[in-house]
């Protein structure tokens, strides 16, 4: 070997070794995991979240979590037979299934983690004088009485006495109800038995069901009700001219898109709401896990937020499982909990910035709590980095605690115009942006941006009518101007604003879908450019200094 041979070696290698350190040092954490595929599937409820988030984890930890919304029922059955990793479900296992079938008993340990939040809403389609009806209101029992048949009537006298700013007309009320086996009905259904055990036990009677009945995820056909399969089904009848009279219990989301209205629905405060993202929230700070051993063991239970007496809350506000396994079997291993941990961790922290774009409402801390505990016991799941302060929810911050946290500080208080009594708000509700002017009794008022928030540490209280509320944490409502305090997820991506605002949300979700980012240059780029630049020098650069810099040959004949 030539010493011209071993200059140019040596250079390559001093090259090479400054690449590869380079390639060291700034390769990105997130690359040092390696996710399994996992695989679920269940409710189509929560499947507009679990789909946006499935692709912000592909794009942001390069994993793969494959889903399909086949029902909570199949879901279920596809967990007891060790088919999936995980499964999605608003109704817990059934250890007698309404259809005749199986008992649903896994052969594994699993555990019930909240996901995503709801409220089950009541869209319709009303008019007075040839005009859309955009502002109705019913109580609990009304709602429990036009679904099992009491009340046929839109001018019945209960419903008049919801709304005195309405003329109330002389038409027959459609009850539209799920064909199928839902979620949606499940939740509707054990509200009314917990709710109105008399009246639903006495329907039940009435149609062939035993009493006390209880939850059904099937509702009985009867009378005028018309029966539609899916979400889609019962809101698409509500929604068309022939629909006209007609209501139905539907995900809230649908009736934002359709552009239709969804009944305020009086609490225990004696305040009407609709099941905004803030209102379904705060419901659920009162939500609490079953913890006695048994086949509902860790499911929850929600007496204290049907009554809940916080004037801002949803009275049937509930939320979906996400049923994950506690021990390896099946297709599930425990490399795969590691997936299914992070992703886990994702949805119930950054995934929730999104619940209120996506239609839906955030868990709320004691929820989130409850979803770490269950975490904490999927084989491979990597607990190191399960800390509520790290938690980037937007319904609370480092330090919070589940009685005392921001969503409990800072959301809107309902108007003087929501609470029972003569007068009744004018402003539309869901899809339905035109307010519906007083046709009855009352003076009417606005319910958007005239209640009054908190400020930080201070006590909440109603706002008078027709005025612009106040705001807290330093956000304000849309008439002041003012900017909210904005959120950015760990890549630096503005996912939402957090404050009060005029519409009474704490965060609002960005309105287009998020999706981590997939390129732009930085540091990292700049590195691996020059890195690129070093690889080409090392080629090219050794042999043409080596021929500079060789020794000079004397020609012969000189001295």
């Amino acid at each position: 070997m030539t010493p011209q041979t071993r200059q140019i070696r040596t250079v390559r290698a001093l090259f090479a070794l400054v690449v590869v350190l380079l390639s060291v040092f700034t390769a990105p954490a997130a690359q040092a995991a390696s996710y399994d595929q996992i695989t679920g599937t269940g409710s189509t409820w929560s499947q507009n979240a679990l789909d946006q988030w499935r692709k912000n984890v592909a794009n942001n930890y390069a994993m793969t979590v494959n889903y399909s919304g086949v029902g909570s029922s199949a879901g279920r059955r596809d967990f007891v037979a060790g088919n999936v990793d995980f499964a999605v479900s608003e109704i817990p296992f059934q250890t007698a299934p309404e259809d005749g079938s199986a008992p649903e008993v896994p052969a594994r340990g699993y555990a019930y983690m909240p996901i995503v939040a709801g409220g089950t809403s009541f869209m319709y389609n009303l008019k007075i004088g040839g005009k859309r009806v955009t502002n109705l209101r019913l109580s609990g029992e009304v709602i429990t009485k036009i679904f099992t048949g009491a009340i046929t009537k839109w001018n019945d006298p209960a419903i008049a006495t919801d709304n005195p700013g309405l003329a109330m007309p002389d038409k027959g009320i459609v009850p539209v109800v799920r064909s199928d086996g839902s979620g949606s009905t499940a939740q509707f259904t054990l509200w009314m038995s917990k709710q109105h055990p008399a009246l639903w036990n006495s329907f039940c009677t009435k149609v062939g069901r035993s009493a006390p009945c209880g939850l059904t995820s099937q509702f009985p056909t009867y009378g005028n009700a018309k029966a539609q399969s899916g979400s889609s089904g019962v809101a698409g009848y509500v929604s068309q001219d022939y629909g006209e009279g007609a209501i139905t219990y539907v995900e809230y989301s649908y009736a934002k898109n359709s552009g239709f209205p969804v009944a305020k629905v009086l609490n225990a405060a004696g305040y009407y709401t609709e099941p905004t993202a803030n209102s379904v929230a705060v419901a659920l700070l009162k939500a609490s896990i079953n913890t006695t051993p048994g086949p509902t063991y860790l499911t929850q239970i929600l007496d204290g937020v049907y009554n809940n007496a916080d004037p801002r809350t949803y009275p049937l506000a509930s939320y979906s499982y996400m049923i994950v396994p506690t021990e390896v079997g099946g297709v599930f291993t425990a490399k795969k909990g590691l997936t299914l941990g992070t992703f886990a961790h994702y949805m119930l922290c950054e995934g929730q910035q999104q619940a209120e774009a996506l239609g839906y409402s955030p868990l709320p801390m004691n929820l989130v709590l409850a979803g770490f505990d269950q975490i904490k016991r999927v084989p491979g799941a990597d607990a190191s980095g399960v800390d509520i302060n790290k938690c980037n929810n937007p319904t609370f911050k480092p330090g919070d605690s589940p009685s005392s946290n921001l969503l409990a500080t800072t959301a809107l208080q309902p108007a003087a115009c929501d609470k029972i009594g003569a007068n009744q708000c004018t402003t539309g509700t869901a899809g339905a942006l035109a307010d519906t002017a007083v046709s009855g009794s009352g003076s009417g008022g606005g319910a958007a941006g005239s209640a009054a928030a908190t400020t930080a540490g201070g006590t909440a209280s109603p706002a008078g009518s027709g005025g612009t509320g106040a705001v807290a944490q330093g956000g304000t409502d849309a008439a002041s101007g003012a900017v909210a305090s904005p959120v950015y997820d760990e890549n630096g991506a503005l996912v939402s604003t957090v404050g009060a605002t005029a519409t009474g949300v704490v965060a609002t979700a960005i309105a287009a879908p998020f999706t981590l980012a997939e390129g732009g240059w930085g540091a990292q780029q700049s590195i691996m450019l020059v890195a690129g630049f070093l690889l080409l020098a090392a080629a090219v650069l050794p042999p043409v200094l080596a021929g500079r810099f060789k020794p000079r040959v004397a020609k012969a004949g000189t001295k």
